[in-house]
């Protein structure tokens, strides 16, 4: 090749380089350290605009969408306030979708989040991995066994990262309390309480005028059709909604609680790809609460408080000692644990200071976060399995490697929900 052969090509070179995405310049994987991630918002309530608030400040949240206009508007208010303080201007080109499948069509959203009813999220977080978006969704992760299964195959299938919004793993006092008890420092693990709220009931509110604002078709969604009723919602108050606490849209407080306290019981007991593999409902004459068990003999019980008044909270039980942990109070037997530095020698478990953060530094690297879909979905199953228990008032055996109730044809029938057309659960 002689000078201006060479000068030639090299210059063609060039401008195809300058066509090429990032990726293919820097690897797989690969974002440049001053990009930040593009976002948009699935469900527009209080959990949603909180988070959305959070992820301004991390990220650029460019786009919200919600079945209810008057919480699409507020959430481009609170949003572009948000992002009006870290960046000293608003984002003028947010823009509100009534139909959520509209933000995911769009090519320059790179993730969503993903704060729905618990009914909806296996339905958007499919169709966002079928879209190319990598997704944080709320806990419970899944509304049942099946869907969180969906979920998690859909992930794999289209090679997306997801973060569950099992927030606790990213606190400091959580990650301790596990690492002592993964290390031995309270010895074999007898029994563990967890202590969160009742599990869900039948819907059965009377029906109120559904609102001009809100579309409620589109809100029942793939769940089963029941009249409006402003507890679901909480049009014209503050407040979290209570949709949660009626089995057709959420799992009761066992699971909206659940997911965070048996999250953390899973996580100190190294079962994230497991489970209790025993359900034994409550015996009430006898005041013993509904009990499951580990395979390694363990045992955990759900408790509606184990200290007086201080609501959701984790005790584990061991031979040398006790640690009670929850968002307001770290406990021990012996009180020097709390204090223990655990040496690089021993078990440490994922280090995460901040859960939003570790989302987006794990969408950047294609990497798997502090709180993945399947650990999402195995803490999601037991809260279901749990609910199921008191609905059936049974012994229930689980087999958790193959995701299934031995010799109980009625059990496994439930670990699916029914799905109104057209929704489907196909990855």
């Amino acid at each position: 090749m002689n000078r201006r052969s060479f000068i030639k090509s090299s210059a063609m070179s060039a401008a195809a380089l300058t066509i090429l995405p990032r990726n293919v310049l820097g690897g797989a994987g690969y974002t440049a350290p001053s990009d930040r991630i593009s976002m948009g918002l699935i469900g527009c309530g209080i959990q949603g605009r909180g988070l959305a608030t959070l992820f301004a400040q991390r990220a650029n949240v460019i786009a919200a969408s919600d079945c209810e206009s008057l919480r699409l508007h507020r959430a481009q208010a609170e949003i572009n306030k948000a992002i009006e303080k870290d960046k000293g201007q608003p984002y003028k080109g947010f823009k509100l979708y009534a139909d959520y499948r509209e933000l995911l069509a769009r090519k320059d959203i790179d993730a969503v989040i993903i704060a729905t009813p618990d009914h909806w999220h296996a339905i958007q977080t499919i169709e966002a991995c079928r879209a190319g978006k990598d997704v944080y969704v709320e806990k419970p992760m899944a509304h049942s066994i099946a869907e969180g299964r969906a979920m998690a195959d859909a992930v794999r299938k289209y090679n997306r990262v997801l973060q569950v919004g099992n927030m606790q793993r990213s606190w400091k006092n959580f990650r301790h309390a596990c690492e002592l008890v993964r290390n031995g420092y309270i010895g074999e693990i007898r029994e563990i309480k967890v202590a969160v709220g009742p599990p869900p009931v039948k819907y059965d509110l009377p029906g109120q005028p559904v609102p001009e604002s809100l579309d409620w078709e589109t809100w029942i969604g793939p769940a089963p059709m029941n009249p409006f009723n402003d507890e679901l919602i909480f049009m014209n108050r503050g407040g979290y909604p209570n949709w949660r606490n009626y089995r057709e849209y959420g799992g009761g407080m066992t699971a909206d609680w659940g997911a965070h306290m048996f999250d953390i019981a899973q996580w100190a007991m190294g079962t994230d790809d497991a489970g209790p593999v025993e359900y034994l409902p409550p015996d009430r004459k006898r005041r013993i609460p509904l009990t499951m068990r580990y395979a390694n003999g363990t045992f955990m019980t759900h408790e509606y408080d184990i200290r007086k008044a201080d609501g959701n909270s984790v005790r584990f039980i061991g031979e040398d000692g006790v640690i009670d942990i929850s968002r307001s109070f770290f406990d021990s037997i012996p009180s020097k644990l709390q204090d223990e530095v655990i040496g690089d020698d021993k078990i440490k478990l994922y280090h995460s200071d901040d859960h939003y953060s570790d989302f987006l530094d794990a969408v950047k690297a294609r990497r798997q976060p502090i709180s993945t879909v399947e650990i999402g979905h195995r803490t999601a199953s037991l809260c279901h399995i749990v609910n199921l228990c008191y609905e059936l008032d049974r012994p229930l055996t689980w087999n958790p490697e193959k995701e299934e109730f031995f010799a109980d044809p009625e059990a496994n029938r439930r670990r699916s929900n029914p799905l109104r057309a057209p929704y489907t659960l196909e990855v």
